[in-house]
Formats: structure tokens, sequence, C-alpha cells
């Protein structure tokens, strides 16, 4: 009701008295070292409070963002170097004070009076840049003279291979069929309602930070904002309502969070900023670019008899996450059934902004190469497109099923599923709708695909349920919503559990001062976790009030 009746709060609907505003200056170079910043005649402009340039951060003692990389945490696979180097992290920097390594970096941060007065400033801060060469694809940064984006580290932050090289080698020798595919996945972003918006204040009395921000979990950001100034965990607060729009785009902290909450402290005063939908298109953190060469062998009769695949996951400029790549490891072999694989994964650095999960996370690409593989065997070898999928889908006498590259599949009924799929899409009839479109002079095709995911994210979650003396129920919960209604699946789901009307439950997800720990939103996780905590929480209720009476 409170969101269809106006009462809802987006991130720039955030106002607070003797709120300040900012604008930031941002790199048109790829890559470039930042040889001086003169903001002189940006502080001289009328209404200016403050100019803030990387070497400010480095002097208030900012700390890098502490992105949650990974290489992988069981019961996904886990990438280790071949070489047995650990895999290492490409710092982000709230304002980088050494060089540019995407456009769009965020060189000086400006705060004013008024946007007009900020956006006016920005563009008296003289930057002198000193260009470097920049590589922007995946697969050219693997170069041997290709542009270096830091000294003390490699293009290449993994390089690893999954499952049976000796084997897969056997398996294609053997085989009767080979089909190759290279492609690339290309680069996508969110393009959410609102373009990310931020608030920052400051308590000087009690030395405490606040920010108010659209994100995809607030205490993730609390946590990593404690982790940039320095502070205990307790002395940050974090606080979203309605976000417009997030998939895995906000998932991440971004560098604007930090720096009005840092520009708050420098000010005194709050202060906001708001991204133009151009800046979101640069910075928003973005998605996919995964450069594939794969290989599919198949027996005379069209079984799948083992997968060869290279994927080269373009990570951008820092090292925001490897779960892309990871995930689409795992799942390389979708779910068919294939006896054996070997999959080199590398995950390479390059002068574009960084990708990190974003709509299922690596899965949809490989999901991609493998059916196109199939679709090109089928077209190669004489075979047909559905009965070569049938043929190979794993069944469900092998279930719990594990794939060569060591993920378990509990159950399914693939062939089933298919089946429906193409009897509600009408299959059989396609022939009689593509010859009435070459009537109208349109061409029409139909394709098909088999999809598997893995979902669930990160499995930390905490419900806690209190019946107030009025009846009333509160329901604190760690996920946070980004458009599914929790306020109103989550209250039917306790006013069941617990017998009472649905509108005397309340859920509360939106702020770290009552919230203490949580997941977020991603991966599919807020119900399924989210609905085993509650119903934990509410059978416990249920005990205690059996015992009471």
């Amino acid at each position: 009701l409170r969101l269809v009746t106006g009462r809802g709060t987006y991130s720039d609907d955030f106002n607070f008295p003797g709120q300040t505003y900012a604008a930031m200056v941002r790199s048109p170079h790829a890559h470039a070292r930042i040889r001086s910043i003169d903001t002189a005649e940006a502080r001289a402009m009328p209404g200016v409070l403050a100019v803030l340039t990387g070497q400010d951060a480095l002097a208030d003692g900012l700390k890098r963002i502490p992105h949650l990389a990974a290489p992988g945490t069981p019961p996904d696979i886990v990438l280790h170097n071949r070489d047995g180097s650990p895999v290492p992290v490409a710092p982000h920097h709230v304002l980088p004070a050494d060089r540019v390594r995407h456009v769009g970096t965020a060189v000086a941060f400006v705060i004013a009076e008024t946007i007009a007065q900020a956006k006016d400033a920005a563009e008296k801060v003289v930057v002198d840049y000193e260009p470097l060469p920049a590589v922007t694809q995946g697969i050219a940064s693997l170069a041997k003279d290709a542009p270096r984006l830091y000294d003390d580290l490699p293009n290449v932050m993994i390089d690893a291979e999954v499952g049976d090289a000796a084997a897969t080698d056997a398996a294609f020798l053997a085989a009767a069929h080979v089909t190759r595919l290279e492609t690339w996945v290309n680069r996508v972003t969110g393009v959410p309602m609102e373009p990310r918006s931020a608030v920052g204040l400051y308590d000087k009395e009690t030395d405490r930070y606040t920010l108010y921000a659209g994100s995809g979990g607030i205490v993730r950001q609390k946590r990593e904002l404690s982790q940039i100034f320095g502070v205990p965990f307790e002395s940050v607060r974090v606080v979203t309502q309605e976000i417009g729009g997030n998939f895995g785009t906000r998932n991440s902290f971004f560098p604007e969070f930090a720096m009005v909450v840092w520009g708050a402290k420098r000010v005194g005063r709050p202060v906001k900023w708001t991204a133009e939908r151009h800046e979101a298109f640069v910075t928003d953190y973005m998605g996919r670019d995964l450069t594939v060469s794969a290989e599919l062998a198949l027996d005379a009769e069209g079984r799948f008899l083992a997968l060869r695949s290279s994927n080269i996951s373009n990570v951008g400029a820092h090292s925001g996450s490897y779960v892309p790549l990871v995930k689409g490891v795992g799942l390389a072999t979708s779910g068919y059934r294939i006896p054996v694989s070997h999959i080199k994964a590398r995950a390479v650095l390059s002068s574009t902004m960084c990708t990190t999960p974003y709509r299922s996370a690596g899965r949809p690409e490989v999901i991609y190469v493998m059916e196109r593989l199939i679709d090109k065997a089928a077209q190669e070898h004489g075979f047909d497109r559905v009965a070569l999928r049938k043929r190979n889908l794993i069944p469900p006498s092998a279930f719990p099923y594990q794939n060569p590259q060591g993920i378990t599949y509990d159950n399914g009924t693939y062939r089933v599923v298919m089946d429906r799929a193409m009897e509600l899409g009408d299959w059989k009839g396609f022939k009689k709708r593509r010859a009435e479109a070459r009537k109208r002079k349109k061409l029409r095709g139909i394709g098909l695909c088999s999809y598997l995911e893995t979902t669930g994210g990160y499995p930390r979650e905490r419900a806690d349920i209190t019946v107030q003396p009025q009846g009333k129920v509160d329901v604190v919960v760690g996920t946070l919503s980004s458009g599914q209604s929790h306020e109103t699946t989550f209250a039917q789901c306790v006013a069941e559990w617990l017998g009472v009307p649905f509108d005397d439950v309340n859920i509360f997800e939106f702020d770290t001062d009552i919230v203490k720990e949580g997941g977020g939103s991603h991966s599919a996780r807020s119900m399924r976790l989210a609905g085993i905590v509650m119903g934990n929480a509410s059978d416990s209720i249920v005990e205690k009030g059996k015992k009471i009476a």
C-alpha cells in the first residue's frame, strides 16, 4: 500500500537540513598517469566548500574498497593458479592518486551549496594527464606486449585449469565428430529506473558515519564502509529503502558511497550526490564480457563424449569479482551428461570498468556456448537438434549427478521439462507459422535452450521476530527488497505461520541500526534463505507460546 499510494522513498528522495551537493570530475582517458590536479580556481568558485582528490584521500587514510573478489568457495569450483601462486587482487581506490584505468574514473570530488555550483566548479578543475596505452579486450590483454595496468601486478589475475586434460584429449581422439565454436559474450550494464544516488552524514560528537544509498545489501555496505574508513563496525550506519532496480548492478560497493560520507566529515554538513545517466553508463558495475573457444566431441550416434574450453573473463581495471568466471566454469557442461571436460579459466585486467555478478553471474554465458555448440554439431554432422539434446540430457536415474567439473546436481526431470516447454510453445505448429510469416514477407525462426542455474548466494541470513504486547509482530530480516515486494510476501508468510492478521505484521530490512546481520538480495536468496530463518523464528515463537499457555 505504501508504494502504490506514492509513499515510497528512493535514494534521491533522502534530503537533510544543511545539505550540500557534490559533482565528480571524471577522466576522459581509459588509461593515463595523473601528473597533477589544480583545484585552486575551482575552490574559489561561488558556493564551493571543498574540492577533494586522491592525494587528500591518502592523507586522510582512506583504504581501498574491499571487494569480495573470491576465486570460489565450496560448494562452487575454487580456481587455483596453475603455477601455485596466490590469486591477486587489483585494488580499487575511492579516488586514485596515481593513474586512471578506465574512462569515467572520478579524479576529483567537488562539494558546493548547490548542484549547479558544484558542476560549474568541477569544470574549473585542471587535470594534467599523461595518456598511456590502453587495452580493452580481454583476449588482447593476454599478449606479452599488452599495456600493464599495474606496475606490481600482471594482467592475468587467474590462470587456472579445471577437469581432466588427459582423459579429455583421449575422448577427442576417439570421437567420430568434433564441433568448434569461438565467441565473445559482450559486456552489458543495468539501466535502473533510478540512477545511483547517495547522501552522507557525519556526527562529530559520536564519531558516527551514516550512508543513505540504494544497494543490494545494507550490512555489506556497512562492513565495507567501516573498512575503508578504518573505524569500528558499530560506528557506521547504512539506510536504504527503494532502490529503483538492481539485478546485481548495485550489490557491490561504489566509490561515491565513501566519497559522500568522507565529504560530510570534511565539510561538517550532509553531502548528496546523484548520478547523471551518462555517468551511470560508464561507472555502474558491468557484467558478462567472456571470450570463449570451445570444442564438443561426439560419437557416431551423437552421444557427447567431452567438452574442451578456454574461458577468458575480462574483469576490467579492478578485481570487483571473479565469481562470474567461477560459476561459469562450474556449469559449463550445463544439464547434459558429458563424461569428461577440461577448461582453461583466466581472469584478466583491462582498461575498462570492472565487471561483477549481473543476472546470474557467468551462467548465461556458458549455457549460451553449450547450446550453440549443440546447434552447430547438429548442422555440421546431420543430427536433429531436438533429438540430439534429448539423447544427452542427464536422466532422472543418474541423480545425484556429479558433472566433470565436480559440481553435484541433486535432482531433475530435464527431458520432461523440455517436452512440456515445446508443447507450450507449439513447436510442432512452427512450420505453419513460418509459412504464414513468409506470405507477409517476414522471416520467422525458432530455437530452444536448456538452462541450468545455481542460486542461493552467501548462505548467511538472520531473522528476529518480536510479538509486541498489543499483538503486532515485528520481523527484522537481513535481505533487501529491490522490487520483490518483501513487505507483502514476507508478511504473508509470517501472518500464516503465526495465525495473525496480515496488517499486524511489520517487515524491517532497511536500516543497519535495526538489522544486525544479513546477506542482502541476490542469487534468488531472499525467499529461500529469509524464508528458512523466518520460519525457524516463527516455530520458536509458537513453542514459547505453547509453554506460556
